[in-house]
C-alpha cells in the first residue's frame, strides 16, 4: 500500500493506519457486492446500517434539492472507506450512489463499531478517513468560493490523478486515466453549468494541456495543468508530485 495515501498522517501512526486498513479489509472480506452505474447505495434522509470499502469503480455523495438541482459533494475512489458515519448517526443527510459499475465490500455498523472500540488500529483508520474527507471538503469549499472555473477543473483533474496514484491504481508517472463522470456530472460537482464545463475543457484541449473525452482523461502538459490548479492545492497536495506535478515554486494568491 502507498503510505502517501494517508494524507498528513503523523509518522508514528503510519503502522497503526496500515494495520487498521488490513484489519478492516479482513472484516469486510466475503461481503462483496457488484452494483451497476446509477445504483443507490444509501438513500438520503434514511437510516443505513452499513459502512463500505470501495474495491473498484467510482462512487459519489450527492444531495438533490426539491426543485431538482443537484450537488456532488464528494467523489470516492478505489481504496476509500466511506459511510463511516453509519456507526454514529441514525440517518444519512445525503445519498450515495455509483457513478460507474462498482465493486464494494461492506460491514454492518455494529460489527465495525465493536472492532472500533476494541482495537485501536481500526479506530485510528476510521478516524483518519473522517479527517481525510474533511480535508477534501475544506479544499473543495475554498475552490467553490474562491476558485475560477479553470482552477476548479484543473484541481479536480489533478486530484483524481493524485488519488488514483496513491491508491496504487495508476503508476506514479501516469498521464492517462479513466474518469466516468459526464460533463453534466462534472458541472454538478464543480458548481458551474455544463456549457461552462465544455468551454473550459475545450480551452484546455486547444492549448495542449489535457483532453477529456468519452470518460477518458489524457494529460498532455502536466506542468501547466498543475500550475492552473496550484492556487487551490492545499499544503499536502503542493508537496506531492502525484497532485502537483513538479511545480517549481508555490503559487502566490491572486491579487
Amino acid at each position: 500500500m502507498h503510505s502517501a495515501r494517508f494524507a498528513l498522517h503523523r509518522p508514528e501512526f503510519l503502522e497503526a493506519l496500515m494495520r487498521g486498513e488490513a484489519k478492516i479489509a479482513a472484516i469486510t472480506q466475503g461481503s462483496t457486492l457488484k452494483l451497476r452505474a446509477g445504483a443507490t447505495l444509501i438513500q438520503g434522509g434514511a437510516e443505513h446500517p452499513y459502512i463500505y470499502r470501495l474495491v473498484s469503480g467510482w462512487v459519489c455523495r450527492t444531495r438533490t434539492l426539491a426543485d431538482g438541482r443537484n450537488q456532488y459533494i464528494l467523489i470516492f475512489l478505489p481504496g476509500d472507506l466511506f459511510a463511516v458515519k453509519s456507526m454514529f448517526i441514525s440517518r444519512h443527510p445525503d445519498s450515495v450512489r455509483a457513478i460507474s459499475d462498482v465493486v464494494v465490500e461492506r460491514v454492518h455498523y455494529k460489527v465495525l463499531h465493536e472492532a472500533y472500540v476494541r482495537d485501536g488500529d481500526v479506530a485510528t483508520r476510521c478516524t483518519w478517513q473522517v479527517m481525510e474527507e474533511e480535508r477534501r471538503l475544506h479544499s473543495w469549499v475554498v475552490g467553490l468560493g474562491q476558485g475560477s472555473a479553470e482552477e476548479r477543473v484543473a484541481l479536480l483533474l489533478m486530484d483524481f490523478r493524485g488519488r488514483l496514484i496513491t491508491a496504487d491504481v495508476l503508476a506514479e508517472d501516469a498521464l492517462v486515466y479513466d474518469m466516468p463522470l459526464t460533463q453534466g456530472e462534472l458541472a454538478d460537482h464543480l458548481g458551474i453549468t455544463p456549457v461552462h464545463v465544455n468551454r473550459v475543457l475545450k480551452e484546455f484541449r486547444d492549448n495542449g494541456i489535457v483532453t477529456v473525452r468519452d470518460g477518458h482523461v489524457s494529460i498532455t502538459d502536466l506542468k501547466v495543468l498543475a500550475q492552473r490548479a496550484a492556487p487551490l492545492l492545499d499544503v499536502y497536495e503542493r508537496a506531492d508530485p502525484a497532485y502537483a506535478g513538479h511545480l517549481e515554486a508555490p503559487t502566490t494568491a491572486r491579487g
